[in-house]
């Protein structure tokens, strides 16, 4: 063996070294801002400590009660200990844009989100940017070994987990968070890989978080990558507590307009009401209130047969009522999206010779209409009280069907 030929041996050898120091060195500085991201972990001795509904105010003193009702003038009661199972508790001020997931899982459009203004950074970075909610989302972070192209991440950005997946990026560790998507351009030096852990339709399940993981998993072993996050049975436990939250502060308020039978109300007549009060029949089958400012819907009008309302439908057949509906998390300002919702039924039952009941057939008076409207701001209180403003995108991705 030649001089050469062992000088080019042992310039290998160092080579395959300095590659594998190289990589254990950035395995281990991206564990530590993992790590620093965290919260601390109470003591193993510690009581466990069920969640509760508290304000600021109190400093975690637990809410009376939170009404909630399904139907309009139905109210029930329940004393409440559940709090939102968040790290980081903070208070957003969003404006909806109309990019909520609301598909259980499909991928949303590559927008730039609101503004959050977090106490902390969710996991070691900006937080006056758009960026992760680590409060009701799973997020697994990916350090790649040299910046890459969005474009990279191909495989992620269309995966259908069956909950809401986002894809974020950033160009430097204490840079800004980007929303990525299919169109992104340009090369980042980190990732943030985030999936909804509960909506309408449940909490996300082990079997989706493991999934994410390993979607998340392959992605990184492409790039390459270094990548960690919690453990899926832990996530699994804050998906469950965020559902039963949820599901404790949903609320939908229902207001019924309806002929005496055998009465109805035309399809003709009813679509020229009903958009002479501004409504407009969308491709849901009800008709929706879009409020001026903002562009949001703030209530809906259906068939009280639960069947599809279509140009056809209202131009050949009849009804014998209608329903005003309300979804109370979702619209911006509960108590004014009632006002406006309580005129608009009122005149309805006037114009078409009906009568304003609740979903239990109650004929509604100025009384009961109030009493509701208490129910309405009493939801609305709870949400802002556990951190999730109505209306905003963490309420319609939370209360998303």
């Amino acid at each position: 063996m030649s001089r050469l030929q062992i000088v080019l041996i042992a310039a290998g050898v160092l080579l395959v070294v300095g590659v594998l120091v190289f990589n254990a060195w950035q395995m281990r500085l991206a564990r530590r801002r993992l790590e620093s991201a965290r919260p601390v972990a109470a003591p193993a001795t510690a009581p466990r400590v069920e969640p509760t509904l508290h304000t600021a105010a109190s400093g975690g003193a637990p809410a009376d009660t939170v009404a909630t009702a399904a139907a309009a003038g139905t109210r029930v009661e329940h004393d409440r200990d559940f709090r939102l199972p968040m790290t980081n508790v903070v208070t957003l001020d969003e404006t909806p844009d109309g990019a909520a997931d609301v598909d259980g899982g499909e991928i949303e459009p590559a927008v730039d989100d609101a503004r959050v203004p977090h106490p902390r950074a969710p996991i070691g970075g900006m937080s006056t940017v758009a960026a992760p909610d680590p409060d009701i989302e799973s997020i697994l972070t990916l350090q790649p070994v040299k910046p890459v192209a969005a474009s990279t991440l191909a495989a992620g950005l269309h995966a259908r987990l069956g909950k809401a997946v986002r894809w974020y990026g950033r160009r430097e560790t204490q840079g800004a968070w980007q929303r990525l998507g299919p169109e992104s351009r340009g090369e980042y030096g980190e990732f943030a890989a985030c999936m909804l852990l509960a909506d309408r339709n449940g909490p996300a399940s082990p079997a989706q978080l493991e999934a994410f993981r390993k979607v998340v998993g392959e992605v990184a072993a492409s790039l390459p990558a270094a990548f960690d996050g919690p453990a899926v049975a832990d996530e699994a436990q804050r998906a469950e507590a965020l559902d039963r939250l949820c599901a404790d502060l949903d609320m939908q308020i229902g207001l019924t307009v309806r002929k005496a039978p055998p009465a109805t109300i035309a399809g003709t007549r009813l679509r020229g009401v009903a958009e002479a009060s501004g409504f407009r029949l969308a491709p849901t089958g009800r008709f929706e209130w879009v409020q001026d400012e903002t562009g949001a819907v703030a209530f809906t009008l259906q068939n009280i047969t639960d069947e599809a309302f279509t140009a056809d439908s209202l131009r050949q057949g009849a009804t014998p009522g209608v329903v005003f509906l309300l979804d109370v998390p979702r619209v911006s300002d509960p108590g004014r999206a009632f006002d406006q919702m309580k005129l608009a039924a009122k005149r309805m039952a006037l114009t078409v010779g009906g009568e304003l009941v609740d979903d239990n057939g109650r004929p509604l008076n100025d009384g009961g209409l109030a009493a509701i409207r208490d129910q309405v701001m009493g939801a609305d209180g709870a949400l802002r009280r556990t951190n999730i403003e109505p209306g905003s995108p963490r309420a319609l991705k939370l209360f998303a069907a």
